[in-house]
């Protein structure tokens, strides 16, 4: 066993919900249950390169548990293993990991929680290769991480889909409308599938499951029938019609996921206006909202649940792991057996059946 007595915690990619609820569990269970002594690395990786790192006593945990973001700080630019830096004039990509272990043993650190999704974990596992005692905790709003059936930020998230949809349905019955709801989720579906069960849309477009424009007319008209004169449809940003590609909004270069989705909502308005008259259209793009906000009950007590295990399996040795959620269980998983693939929407699932059996469209027959 090894003798622990200091850790630290890093929150590496996008922000969400649930980041201070899993800083706050770790620190108060390795301070009163262990007496390890706790530092936060500040903006992710960066703060591990640069030994830029705060004090986490009880009183600097207190008061964080409902709200979003993070007293550490975050960053998805900072890949150590690939990491821009300036050399004769000129930004060129190297290797800095050495660094970052440097600075641990420089800071007596013996073990390192690394809070965050498939890149901030990828990392974590090549730390691990090296020689890091690490522990990973999953995060993400779109709840694509293998190994666990469920990421903290994820709950909170999909409420602020549902309250957006359920308060665009007012509007839509008002004015006769076509509304569309853009959401996050990059290359899964789980935020637009089950927000769009919830919130009552009428169409639900995810990556999983690529789209006819015509299937989406068929519907709209069928509900006109019927006399509802108004449709909700919700669209995952990383949905893409048949034979057709996703709609990237920009590329970011100095980013480890270049790529950033965004702007199918408009699209997929202005492909429904040249085949819709009688009908006004709407897009909504929710954006960074998803991510902002106070931290649901759930995801408040999953977030514990979490802080508190990876301080456990700490104490227990038990490192290169990430928490994990099974059934109503917190157990852990190998970080080897989870990187590297992503959890989708099984378009043959119960909840797709589920969605197609209250006659929810996904733009597909």
């Amino acid at each position: 066993m090894v003798k622990i007595k200091k850790i630290a915690l890093l929150t590496g990619g996008g922000d969400c919900q649930g980041l201070n609820a899993v800083i706050r569990a770790a620190t108060r269970t390795a301070i009163l249950q262990y007496g390890y002594e706790v530092i936060g690395y500040t903006f992710g990786y960066r703060g591990l390169y640069e030994n830029d790192y705060i004090s986490l006593a009880l009183e600097t945990v207190s008061g964080i548990l409902h709200r979003g973001g993070t007293i550490l700080f975050s960053s998805n630019k900072d890949n150590l293993f690939n990491f821009p830096i300036i050399e004769n004039g000129k930004t060129v990509k190297k290797d800095v990991s050495d660094i970052a272990v440097e600075n641990l043993k420089k800071e007596n650190v013996d073990a390192l929680i690394v809070i965050g999704g498939d890149g901030t974990l990828a990392s974590a596992l090549e730390f691990a290769r090296k020689g890091v005692y690490v522990v990973g905790v999953p995060k993400t709003i779109d709840k694509d991480l293998m190994g666990t059936e469920q990421t903290f930020g994820f709950n909170s998230a999909l409420g602020v889909a549902t309250e957006a949809l359920d308060r665009l349905h007012t509007t839509a019955e008002s004015h006769h409308r076509i509304m569309i709801l853009e959401v996050m989720g990059r290359g899964a579906g789980w935020i637009a599938l089950e927000s769009g069960i919830a919130g009552s849309a009428d169409v639900i477009l995810i990556p999983e499951i690529p789209y006819d424009i015509n299937k989406i007319v068929d519907k709209v008209e069928m509900r006109q029938r019927l006399g509802k004169k108004f449709s909700i449809i919700v669209v995952a940003e990383g949905a893409k019609p048949k034979g057709g590609d996703v709609v990237v909004q920009k590329i970011v270069e100095d980013s480890p996921d270049p790529i950033r989705l965004g702007g199918i909502g408009h699209k997929l308005a202005l492909d429904l206006e040249k085949l819709i008259s009688e009908h006004e259209i709407r897009t909504t793009v929710l954006g960074h909202v998803q991510r902002g906000g106070n931290t649901s009950p759930y995801d408040r007590i999953l977030s514990t649940r979490y802080g508190v295990e990876a301080v456990n399996l700490i104490n227990q040795g038990k490192f290169g792991t990430m928490v994990s959620l099974q059934g109503d269980e917190i157990t852990h998983v190998s970080l080897e057996e989870v990187m590297g693939r992503h959890k989708l929407v099984d378009p043959n699932s119960k909840l797709v059946a589920v969605a197609r059996s209250i006659g929810i469209s996904f733009g597909d027959m």
